[in-house]
């Protein structure tokens, strides 16, 4: 944010968006001036209402407002209420913007809520001309009609944690010619079934995390499992056990998969983020891993299977029959990828039956999701670059003793508005864990689904 003089006063006002993108934005501002529209407020009301993520989200953001306001009276709800901060104190205030202040001049046709919100920021750029008005949006439309008002326009940028999406850790370094080279030191052990070497850091290394992959051109594939000071642990993984290694009869096509059914096989890895282009085959190397892990080693008791998809807060309620068939349609990627794993059977219809009838395989929707707690499950989340970060938060925190959560999903398929791959869910895990001794990200490359999908993925 920028600074602002000794009597300049920045006030950020928020759209209807931020607040469900993120129930508690209010919080974000430090000591700045935090402003509601009262329009917002209306807009949240109406939203508010249901079992959806949004409705939910809604109600949070309202019950956050209302707590700071508490019993202040309403000139002072006007003015600003000092936002406290717990231990910290009080820090910065939250005033609500009222509708009764608009006059007659309006900068915009007054037909339109986005329109009135601009209006009454023209308003009080006129009642604080030293001050700095800023309209803090997700929807990039109306704060180019903002600016076109002579008003300051922000997006939401607190929990976006990468300003370029190339920036986004794969999980592992593809080193030049050999990785030995680069090592000035090294002392190795053996352990129980494993090889560790003890390397010392230089230049030469790229910015490593824990559980990052290593992979040279000579076939060494290193697995960093600890970083202390200027010192790396790192597990020797055998390339070729990891390029045989086989669940539920599928048996990985290149190093990336089989680094990713390595991570999914682990049961000391809780966390494992799955991105990469249509077909490079995310969905089904989860649900091997998870059938195999609940079917032939019992590690988990259960499946659950969800997925954000535009619309599906809104649709499920009028599908008819259980949750599991609402979810169904939703869910066909699953079926698929489990008709793949069955196409060479004798009836690959009846082994798929067989399997859904055999397999603790549930479907839940997001919303029946919050509130819940799932034990030793296998927590499988398809198309997670549509969350939002509160979104992805709030699926995290169900996972409970004994459970695995796997998120799957391509950064350039967004399909939810105002989202981005820098700012989707997906990407502030990813970043946010990229230090989680019990968690994995992987990049998958390559499009083996088909030639077909291949050259539409590069050409299209």
């Amino acid at each position: 944010m920028e600074a602002c003089g000794p009597t300049e006063h920045t006030f950020y006002v928020l759209d209807t968006n931020v607040l469900i993108h993120d129930p508690n934005a209010l919080l974000n501002f430090e000591e700045h001036h935090v402003v509601i529209p009262m329009t917002v407020l209306e807009e949240l009301d109406k939203l508010k209402s249901g079992k959806t993520s949004i409705a939910a989200d809604c109600r949070q953001a309202i019950r956050l407002i209302d707590k700071t306001l508490g019993v202040a009276p309403p000139d002072q709800v006007e003015e600003g209420v000092p936002i406290e901060r717990g231990k910290l104190g009080p820090n910065g205030t939250l005033a609500i913007l009222m509708e009764k202040t608009l006059i007659p001049a309006h900068c915009l046709p007054n037909d339109l809520n986005d329109n009135k919100i601009i209006n009454q920021l023209c308003h009080l750029q006129n009642l604080h001309p030293d001050g700095r008005i800023v309209l803090v949006s997700k929807d990039i439309n109306m704060r180019l009609k903002a600016r076109g008002c002579g008003i300051d326009a922000e997006d939401y940028h607190t929990d976006q944690l990468l300003d370029d999406i190339d920036l986004l850790a794969r999980g592992y370094h593809q080193v030049p010619g050999s990785f030995w080279d680069r090592v000035n030191k090294v002392e190795t052990r053996q352990l129980t079934g494993q090889t560790l070497h003890h390397v010392q850091l230089t230049d030469n290394l790229p910015a490593l995390h824990v559980n990052d992959f290593i992979i040279d051109e000579q076939g060494f594939i290193g697995w960093v499992k600890a970083i202390d000071g200027d010192r790396l642990s790192i597990r020797d993984l055998h390339q070729e056990p990891l390029l045989h290694q086989e669940c539920w009869g599928l048996r990985p096509r290149d190093i990336f998969q089989a680094l990713a059914m390595f991570a999914l096989l682990d049961p000391d890895i809780h966390l494992v983020n799955l991105t990469g282009a249509a077909g490079s085959g995310k969905t089904i190397l989860a649900l091997a891993a998870a059938i195999e892990q609940t079917m032939v080693t019992k590690t988990y008791r259960r499946i659950i299977a969800t997925r954000s998809t535009q619309g599906l807060d809104e649709d499920i309620g009028f599908l008819p029959g259980t949750e599991k068939e609402k979810m169904e349609p939703w869910l066909g990627a699953i079926t698929d990828n489990l008709e793949a794993l069955h196409m060479d059977d004798e009836s690959t219809h009846g082994s798929v039956e067989y399997i859904l009838d055999r397999v603790p395989l549930q479907f839940k929707s997001l919303n029946y999701i919050r509130g819940r707690s799932f034990q030793q499950s296998f927590i499988l989340i398809d198309e997670s670059q549509n969350l939002t970060p509160h979104q992805i938060k709030t699926i995290i925190t169900r996972a409970g003793t004994g459970s695995k959560v796997v998120c799957l999903g391509n950064l350039a398929q967004i399909d939810t508005p105002n989202l981005n791959a820098t700012s989707s869910g997906l990407t502030y895990l990813t970043e946010c864990f990229k230090d989680f001794p019990h968690g994995v990200h992987i990049h998958l490359q390559g499009v083996p689904r088909s030639a077909l999908a291949e050259y539409a993925e590069t050409h299209l």
